[in-house]
């Protein structure tokens, strides 16, 4: 008896799992006669066993999919995308039973660790660049690195539109170095290299947060450990999942300064003296209500 109730769950506390309605409105269900579990009808306190059937007016509950989180070391030429179109599309390669999508982007010929899940909010509060969350990339480049590049690299390069945030650059050897970056810019590590003359001829993501590729091989796939989702968890739980934690804390800084220089007082001033001078506005000075008023 003990071992079907470790393996059971209460039954308002599946019909929530499904994700159909909270546990309160679960009960209301089932007190109304609404609920059958293998063609029976339910009361409170009954329990869910595997392969058991739960019906709401006549409809099998499928249970909700489990949370899935995997760690992918990508292969040079898969595209992250879901876009059926693509051939070469991560999601085909992976072939996993579950629908699963990749939590940010790889290039097509950049090789390295890349997160897949079915959870959309871990998705958007791991992306947003406002929560400084990092990746560790190891670059191979075309030609000798020098002190000077490894200080300009840290230091941030002019890209798309903005300047890259200040970073950790280590030079490993003649031609590779590693980089530690909080940001997601398009291409961004060729990108920086481009502007200081040099070509990255091979670039792998080695880390992303806590989690490292360690031996996982190439074109093959783990799921995350419960130690690393709780790791991931306590870092994300104070991040925001919408759109705020993406703004540049520089550009919200200078946005007090652009609203000093437009000198309300000014304006007001101006529009006041408009309205005094206005004929609609001498009409209404004159008449006899607005003198009564006064």
């Amino acid at each position: 008896m003990e071992g079907n109730k470790q393996t059971s769950t209460n039954l308002n506390k599946f019909i929530s799992s499904t994700g159909i309605c909270s546990r309160r409105e679960a009960e209301k269900l089932i007190v109304a006669g609404r609920v059958t579990i293998n063609g029976k009808l339910t009361q409170l306190g009954n329990r869910v066993f595997d392969g058991d059937v739960v019906k709401i007016d006549g409809r099998a509950l499928q249970p909700k999919p489990k949370t899935l989180y995997i760690a992918f070391n990508k292969p040079i030429g898969i595209v992250c995308t879901t876009d059926s179109k693509e051939k070469k599309n991560i999601v085909k390669y992976i072939n996993h039973p579950e629908r699963l999508f990749p939590i940010g982007r790889l290039d097509k010929p950049s090789e390295g660790l890349i997160f897949l899940t079915n959870d959309g909010d871990i998705v958007n509060k791991i992306l947003r660049a406002g929560n400084n969350h990092e990746k560790d990339y190891v670059v191979t480049v075309n030609k000798p690195i020098t002190d000077d590049f490894i200080e300009k690299m840290g230091a941030g390069i002019p890209i798309l539109g903005t300047v890259t945030k200040k970073c950790k650059v280590t030079k490993i050897s003649s031609k590779v170095f590693q980089i530690v970056l909080t940001q997601g810019l398009n291409r961004q590590i060729r990108r920086m290299c481009e502007y200081l003359g040099y070509e990255v001829t091979k670039l792998q993501r080695t880390r992303i947060m806590n989690v490292t590729l360690d031996k996982l091989p190439i074109g093959q796939w783990r799921e995350l450990t419960q130690q690393e989702l709780a790791e991931i968890n306590k870092m994300v739980a104070n991040s925001s999942k919408t759109e705020e934690a993406s703004v540049d804390k520089q550009k919200v800084q200078k946005s007090p300064n652009k609203k000093a220089t437009r000198k309300p007082d000014a304006f007001n001033r101006k529009s006041a003296a408009f309205r005094k001078k206005s004929p609609k506005n001498k009409r209404n000075s004159n008449s006899p209500q607005r003198k009564r008023r006064r």
